[in-house]
């Protein structure tokens, strides 16, 4: 049975990896806010598990049974957060916190049943696909918003931040996932978005931009 501080590691790792599967201990540390000879102890440990291929100055690489096992994590804290929205009733901004405590549960049966009631969902609250119980997920194509074009119409799918301020923000704004959006206008100078949806217009920075997947 795994650790907390070793799942909490290894959906760090799901969340940095690139590409190539890999990462470095440098970014790894920032993203946990735990200092490198932490973090070097810990990689070796899951080298030893063989969860990650590791070199000293070299990046992480994750294994296909890392993979799997920090999939199967993302999953139960995916279900939980759409478990608590479609069936408790809770915002999509109040769900994250409580799921990172629930996905620490040790119980495969307990998650199925979650997933069943739920209708096996595809993706969570937040527009992120929901690994299935075998850890398999299939990456949506989405792009974000900054980088499409004036006069584009696109759908609200997802967002990269599931933050409780990122979430109220568009709450205020009357935004959700599933929206139509058009863009009227780019601005040159930052590269900010005037939207129309929902029979309004609004104007988006750059960083909102880069923080709304479309497709």
């Amino acid at each position: 049975m795994n650790s907390l501080t070793e799942e909490n590691y290894l959906k760090a790792l799901y969340h940095l990896v690139n590409e190539n599967d890999e990462v470095s201990v440098n970014d790894l540390s920032r993203q946990l806010n735990i200092k490198m000879p932490s973090v070097n102890s810990m990689v070796k440990k899951f080298a030893e598990k063989n969860w990650v291929k590791y070199e000293s100055y070299k990046p992480i690489k994750l294994t296909e049974f890392g993979k799997k096992e920090a999939s199967l994590i993302v999953r139960k804290h995916r279900l939980t957060e759409m478990f608590l929205v479609e069936k408790m009733g809770f915002g999509w901004e109040n769900v994250h916190e409580i799921a990172e405590q629930l996905e620490h549960i040790h119980s495969d049966a307990f998650f199925d049943k979650m997933d069943e009631i739920l209708n096996y969902p595809k993706m969570d609250p937040h527009g992120e696909p929901i690994p299935d119980k075998d850890g398999n997920v299939i990456q949506p194509d989405h792009k974000k918003l900054s980088k499409c074009k004036e006069n584009e119409t696109v759908e609200l799918a997802s967002v990269t931040t599931s933050s409780e301020d990122f979430l109220n923000f568009l709450n205020k704004r009357d935004l959700s996932l599933g929206t139509q959006l058009k863009i009227l206008q780019i601005e040159g100078f930052d590269q900010s978005m005037l939207i129309a949806y929902n029979g309004r217009e609004e104007n988006f920075s750059k960083t909102v931009c880069e923080r709304l997947l479309v497709k």
